[in-house]
């Protein structure tokens, strides 16, 4: 705690934070039939934040003997202060329980995990012309301390694995995915094994080489929450986060208050939910995590807060600060982001749709938050007929605005499904966690063939 003080006391500002991190990250790729990849990485140190006159200013270092302390301060020395800082520590008020720790199983069992995948996925068809299966586990200690005298500890392990399977046949290419993770342990595989997660990446990959071109056009289409939250973190999540509206960089910048999407529309961002891939303890400022409801009924009352972006309006931080590493400064950032449940039920969405599009699953895609359009992939889609699930069809786009499609959206299922994914921004990657119920879009537009 006297090493922190110390640091603490001798930069000045009108807020200074200090962030070590310890961290091992462990990785392992099979491609080709074989292992590609075997690696551990460890890293340690340290970095220092000042805001001053709505300015940051952020050093950083990996030598933490005396001399190179001295030096990290000394890199902040319009700022150098004599203020006393007394820490006092604070505690979680929630954990994330690991079942089974990833350090304790063998490297060679780790590798097998990847085998059980890659197997599966080669003899299941002779037109898979590629596997690629992807294990990394790591351990994160976190200390922070700050000028407002507040200390906070934390450990996070993260375990992830993924499969990525390539299908061919006649001149068509197409792909499957699955991943999972969380801040868990090897339990990630308690509901989904290897072996099932590659057969699903491997049949839809198979599946989608059979299915016909879409037809493009202006129609309904119906969202599974099976498809993940791709399209709630992309097109309306980083468009809330406080440093893109602050800067006008985000289409949602005047709308607090105001209602811009449909009665049937609530966004949570929530990185206390139970051991999700974007979960924490506190943030990486030391704030402690928080529920923050960003829309509530189509009414936007929120945004996601660091501490620098609160300091700007005289709020409080929103527990959203986060960083990839000591590297990084803290930025406005995600967790756990969802449009909360409706009233729906999943069957009676599909029957409402006399002809349309179902997206099973969401692909890639990319936003212009300024103006809130955006263009998204389709990994796995069906035509709706008659109120029933139909054909598969691959080539379907879905192109609109974010602000577009929360104020069509007319039915809200109560079911929920989640995606998990690693979210860039300013070079930095973080963990998060997106989701979404079974939802309608009366009318979107679908990009596919031309009629």
């Amino acid at each position: 705690m006297d090493f922190f003080s110390d640091i603490l006391s001798k930069v000045k500002g009108d807020y200074i934070d200090v962030f070590f991190e310890e961290k091992i990250t462990n990785q392992l790729q099979m491609e080709e039939n074989k292992v590609q990849k075997c690696s551990s990485v460890f890293d340690k140190g340290l970095g220092v934040r000042v805001i001053k006159d709505e300015k940051t200013f952020y050093a950083y270092t990996n030598d933490l003997t005396k001399k190179g302390i001295e030096e990290l301060v000394s890199s902040l020395t319009n700022m150098k202060s004599k203020n006393i800082i007394n820490l006092k520590k604070i505690n979680p008020s929630i954990n994330f329980p690991i079942k089974t720790n990833p350090n304790e199983l063998a490297i060679s069992e780790k590798i097998n995990f990847l085998k059980r995948a890659n197997d599966v996925s080669w003899k299941e068809s002779p037109n898979i012309k590629q596997v690629k299966v992807l294990y990394g586990d790591s351990f994160q200690k976190i200390i922070i301390a700050n000028s407002e005298g507040a200390l906070t500890e934390e450990e996070r392990i993260h375990t992830l694995f993924l499969i990525h399977v390539v299908a061919y046949e006649n001149g068509i290419i197409q792909t499957g995915y699955e991943v999972i993770g969380g801040l868990k342990g090897l339990e990630i595989f308690e509901e989904n094994s290897p072996e099932e997660l590659s057969l699903k990446a491997t049949k839809r990959a198979l599946m989608m080489l059979k299915a016909r071109r879409i037809k493009g056009g202006r129609m309904p289409v119906v969202i599974s929450s099976e498809a993940g939250g791709t399209m709630i973190h992309e097109a309306v999540g980083h468009g809330l986060e406080a440093d893109l509206v602050q800067e006008g960089l985000s289409v949602y910048s005047d709308k607090l208050g105001k209602r811009f999407a449909s009665e049937f529309i609530t966004v949570i961002d929530d990185p206390t939910l139970p051991n999700m891939r974007g979960s924490y303890v506190f943030d990486d400022e030391g704030t402690p995590s928080q529920r923050t409801v960003l829309v509530e009924k189509g009414v936007l009352v929120n945004y996601l807060y660091d501490k620098y972006t609160a300091m700007k309006e005289g709020k409080s931080s929103t527990g959203n600060g986060r960083r990839q590493s000591y590297e990084h400064y803290p930025i406005p950032r995600m967790s756990n982001t969802y449009i909360a449940p409706g009233n729906h039920s999943p069957e009676d969405i599909i029957r409402s749709v006399e002809k349309g599009l179902f997206v099973k699953k969401m692909g890639g895609g990319q936003v212009n938050t300024v103006t809130g359009e955006f263009v998204f992939e389709v990994q796995e889609g069906y035509i709706i007929e008659k109120g029933a699930i139909g054909e598969p069809v691959r080539g379907a786009l879905l192109i609109g605005t974010g602000q577009e499609v929360l104020k069509n959206i007319d039915m809200v299922g109560n079911d929920l499904g989640f995606s998990i994914g690693t979210c860039g921004k300013n070079s930095q990657g973080v963990p998060v966690t997106d989701g979404m119920p079974t939802l309608r879009i009366p009318e979107i537009v679908v990009g596919g063939e031309v009629e």
